[in-house]
């Protein structure tokens, strides 16, 4: 049976196939509409440029009135991703809109790694080791 989630996710999809962003990638695993892999490329000219990292994404019968769960399977380093892969973006916490898909939140994450430090107290440690890296 087709829910309304697994509808939007088979859109999202086929949207996803056939206008990609660039540097990102993602589809379903197998036979689970609900479960997603997906792949965004580093961005240039910033420390991940040139680098492959591997998400999961976790969608519920509530997508897309509520977000899926997003975590980086590649080990990363980032103020902004916490150890268990998991990520600071305010589109999948309180700034989530039923208009975002797929592509959007690969997309949002991408530009994320763009020395993007907006989230609050995520790792200090991080940020202070970022700033002196980077001057």
């Amino acid at each position: 049976m087709s829910t309304p989630a697994k509808k939007r996710l088979m859109r999202d999809f086929k949207r996803l196939q056939q206008d990609p962003p660039a540097g990102i990638s993602g589809a379903p695993q197998d036979n689970n509409i609900m479960l997603w892999n997906a792949v965004i490329f580093g961005p240039d000219d910033t420390p991940w440029d040139g680098g492959t990292f591997k998400l999961t994404l976790q969608f519920t019968e509530d997508y897309p009135n509520k977000p899926p769960t997003v975590r980086f399977v590649s080990r990363m380093f980032h103020p902004n991703i916490y150890a268990d892969g998991s990520i600071c973006l305010d589109i999948l916490q309180n700034q989530w809109s039923p208009i975002y898909d797929v592509a959007a939140i690969l997309t949002s994450i991408q530009v994320k790694l763009r020395f993007d430090f907006s989230c609050s107290f995520l790792s200090i440690g991080k940020r202070f080791c970022f700033l002196f890296i980077i001057d």
